[in-house]
């Protein structure tokens, strides 16, 4: 196990997985964004989590999905609802 700092209870889990060269290349370009324009680079792992948190948050679960494809749906649907709700609200990213 792993100690993480930013994680309330503080211990992390490996875990490992398979991607494209241009999922990796795309991880990449986002920490180096960040690296050029706030000086801070985001790991892989940060990224990854950041993106999980975010599932987290939208409510997004693995109910009936049968595919990498369905998820997605899934997801641009969430997201897509949770920005409609910020418009009604007058608060916008």
């Amino acid at each position: 196990m792993i100690k993480r700092p930013d994680n309330p209870d503080g211990n992390a889990h490996r875990v490992i997985t398979f991607l494209t060269r241009d999922e990796l290349d795309f991880l990449d370009k986002i920490g180096k964004d960040a690296l050029f324009s706030a000086g801070t680079k985001l790991s892989r792992s940060k990224i990854i989590s950041a993106i999980v948190d975010v599932m987290r948050r939208l409510g997004i679960d693995g109910t009936g999905l049968r595919s990498k494809k369905e998820l997605e749906k899934r997801i641009i649907k969430a997201m897509k609802r949770e920005r409609e709700g910020e418009q009604k609200n007058g608060t916008v990213l």
